[in-house]
């Protein structure tokens, strides 16, 4: 494993079974409407912490490959009945689209400062064009763009085969929660290849990889293709959740949180933005509750406090204290077999 979310050997594997248990398990002991939602953030997070924690590109446009799935799902379900083609284009449109633009960006050596402003560009000008597509002239086969107002009342995922029998409700969030766990499986092998290793090491060092012989372009824009795939796949699900897309999917707003839930959660592993999801998730739909305090400054000031006082991000900082104290009471048992010994010496002697 490239990268430690909770150490090396055999305990991540144990976190993650009992993980896997408890998400699934959840629907026999509780409502799914919430977990569903902040299932698809952590999706959404992941993505992004893949590609910026371990190749170290910085994307302040990833909501641009999140409202492509979105928009995508709803266009093409409008115009095919079953809708596993759909769900398949919803994460196909966003990765093609992230290939050309991260081969243009990569191949053309453009500088990180002017990446992440691309990339920016590109939300902006998807949430612009989507804002001003009202109107019959903006239809797509049968699927009207629906300009400001959005998409409502496509056809929902349904079993494949079966375009009459809907997934919604609890199924739904099982299959949003099987996609999670497989994309974080997805991601932990991709960590322990050498096309991870590679990328950890462009990460660390651009230049001495491109020394070395590895075509560091190619590797960035296969890395930059996969995080979009796995975006556009969140923005599929948010799609069939809320059963309506809108430009907001495109918003800066959207931009900022992704940006956040992963700065928060820690860098440099996969179980960080997840956490960082769930937690800002949940704190984000309780502020929305209630008027007195504006939920971005909330997520604002916990931003600049975890730059400041934690700029590695809880996971991280976690890890750092379990080590620690893991040094510390080796230690502490040492100098207890030391004191033993000694104490025990003049009875030998005797």
């Amino acid at each position: 494993m490239t990268g430690s979310d909770f150490g090396a050997g055999r305990m991540p594997w144990i976190w993650f079974a009992v993980a896997a248990v408890a998400v699934l398990g959840l629907p026999l002991v509780a409502r799914t409407d919430t977990p569903a939602l902040l299932a698809i953030w952590c999706l959404f997070a992941l993505s992004l912490g893949l590609m910026w924690g371990y190749a170290g590109i910085l994307s302040f446009g990833h909501a641009a490959y999140y409202g492509l799935g979105a928009y995508t799902f709803a266009v093409a379900s409008f115009n095919i009945p079953d809708t596993t083609v759909p769900l398949l284009l919803a994460i196909a449109v966003p990765a093609v689209v992230a290939a050309v633009i991260g081969a243009m960006m990569f191949y053309g050596r453009i500088s990180d400062v002017y990446l992440g402003v691309i990339t920016l560009v590109v939300t902006l000008i998807l949430n612009r064009f989507m804002n001003a597509t009202a109107g019959d002239a903006y239809r797509i086969g049968n699927a009207r763009l629906g300009g400001f107002n959005g998409m409502p009342a496509f056809p929902t995922l349904n079993v494949p085969g079966d375009p009459a029998a809907a997934i919604y409700g609890d199924g739904l969030y099982y299959v949003i929660a099987v996609s999670l766990l497989l994309a974080y499986l997805l991601a932990r092998w991709i960590l322990t290849s050498d096309f991870g290793r590679i990328l950890i090491g462009i990460r660390e060092n651009e230049q001495r990889m491109e020394l070395l012989g590895y075509n560091v372009p190619a590797y960035k824009t296969a890395i930059f293709t996969i995080s979009a795939g796995m975006a556009g796949l969140a923005g599929c699900f948010f799609a069939n959740y809320a059963e309506i897309v809108t430009p907001g999917v495109f918003s800066l707003g959207q931009t900022a949180e992704v940006l956040i839930w992963v700065i928060v959660g820690g860098l440099g592993t996969l179980i960080g933005p997840i956490l960082g999801a769930v937690v800002l998730g949940v704190l984000k739909l309780e502020l929305g509750r209630q008027q007195l305090i504006d939920n971005s400054l909330v997520l604002g000031a916990i931003l600049i406090l975890v730059v400041l006082f934690i700029p590695n991000g809880f996971v991280p900082f976690f890890m750092q204290w379990r080590r620690r104290l893991a040094r510390m009471q080796a230690q502490r048992r040492r100098v207890g077999g030391v004191r033993r010994r000694r104490l025990a010496m003049p009875d030998a002697e005797a």
